[in-house]
């Protein structure tokens, strides 16, 4: 997986903020291990929040099994992820973060998710919990196949 993580910001960020820039740029290159190791044992992976296709009830993956489960579930099987932060709010522990996820999949799909991305964060920089706002069928209204 290639590294493609498009933020324009400066350097020194607040804790949540680096935190969700860790996540994705590990995303990115596929590096399920340093992924897992960015949230606290007992954090909580709703992505998106409510019920889904990863998350039938709708409670989020906790923990670092639960979250290692949704990892080969959701994110193992996309060839390449493009992260597009077009704005970013940081506050207290918390940072939400605007932008489109891309996602390249298997067959040569592409799909875009335009969503809100909230991260918080405890005293040692571990994610607490990582909530994605994003819609389902408004993400999957954008499939199109762009290669083979």
């Amino acid at each position: 997986m290639g590294v493609s993580v498009c933020w324009d910001v400066a350097a020194e960020q607040p804790p949540a903020r680096a935190a969700s820039w860790r996540s994705m740029n590990a995303t990115c290159r596929g590096a399920k291990d340093e992924w897992l190791a960015l949230f606290a044992e007992d954090a909580v992976v709703e992505d998106p929040v409510g019920p889904s296709m990863f998350d039938e009830e709708g409670r989020g993956h906790h923990g670092h099994a639960g979250i290692s489960a949704f990892w080969d579930l959701a994110i193992a099987k996309v060839e390449r992820f493009e992260f597009v932060i077009k704005d970013s709010f940081a506050a207290g522990d918390e940072v939400a973060n605007v932008g489109t996820i891309t996602t390249y999949l298997p067959g040569g799909y592409r799909v875009d998710a335009d969503g809100v991305f909230v991260y918080r964060v405890n005293a040692d920089g571990l994610v607490m919990s990582m909530r994605a706002f994003w819609e389902t069928d408004r993400a999957m209204a954008t499939a199109r196949q762009v290669g083979g």
